[in-house]
């Protein structure tokens, strides 16, 4: 039990609100101290479990060539982009952007989409740029909930709709989890079936969220200047 002293530390670290990175590195080493491991070999189960998870540090190149490109224009190449379809509002953009990224998820394409190569870059400009072109410049408070109404699209789109690929890891760990522990013979499809109606609602659910965000940015909008407010602010 003495081993469990490794949750201690997470715990306080967290709360004492330290690196995060810090935290979990300090924890494994006193685990692995408390469990009878040489320093050798604790500093060996580092580099084991890097090597083989080295796929998590991907994003040490994604986000250097996000920026490059955003440094070059590529936000402003996208609100010109979304300024020509006249009909497409931000909510309406954001419930298209759900769609796809629900669609790519349940065929197993996680990486197609995602926070750093789509939402911050593309996603998140367009829908800025479509809410400016129909309500006029947006305030701070507008702005960061088109944003976040952005971020939870991508967020949505691939949780419940990853659930639909039959090798996604979570229906794997579930259904080798269930057979060994029931002794069953639960197959992924199954879970991959069921998984289609809870992905449905999320879309009639967060669609329907995302086309009211239109509604909610119209009723921010001031009159005279053609300026947008801050969302829940009095604009004198």
């Amino acid at each position: 039990m003495i081993v469990l002293l490794g949750v201690l530390v997470v715990v306080l670290g967290f709360a004492t609100r330290r690196n995060p990175l810090l935290v979990v590195g300090a924890a494994g080493i006193v685990t692995g101290l408390l469990g009878g491991l040489s320093p050798q070999r604790v500093l060996a189960a580092f580099g084991t479990g890097f090597a083989s998870s080295r796929s998590v540090t991907i994003f040490v190149i994604t986000l250097p060539v996000i920026g490059l490109l955003e440094h070059h224009g590529l936000q402003e190449q996208a609100r010109r982009l979304i300024a020509r379809f006249a009909g497409l509002t931000a909510g309406r953009f954001l419930a298209l952007y759900l769609l796809l990224r629900q669609i790519a998820a349940a065929v197993g394409l996680n990486n197609v989409f995602g926070h750093a190569q789509t939402v911050r870059p593309l996603a998140a400009p367009m829908a800025e740029g479509a809410a400016e072109r129909r309500h006029g410049p947006l305030g701070e408070k507008a702005r960061e909930k088109v944003r976040s109404f952005a971020a939870s699209a991508d967020n949505v789109g691939l949780f419940f709709g990853e659930d639909v690929f039959l090798a996604v890891g979570s229906i794997l760990l579930i259904t080798g989890f269930v057979n060994t522990t029931y002794h069953t013979h639960l197959e992924p499809l199954q879970l991959a079936l069921w998984a289609i109606p809870t992905a449905l609602c999320a879309l009639a659910v967060h669609g329907w969220r995302l086309l009211r965000l239109d509604r909610q940015l119209s009723g921010a909008a001031v009159p005279g200047p053609g300026r947008t407010a801050d969302l829940g602010e009095t604009v004198k």
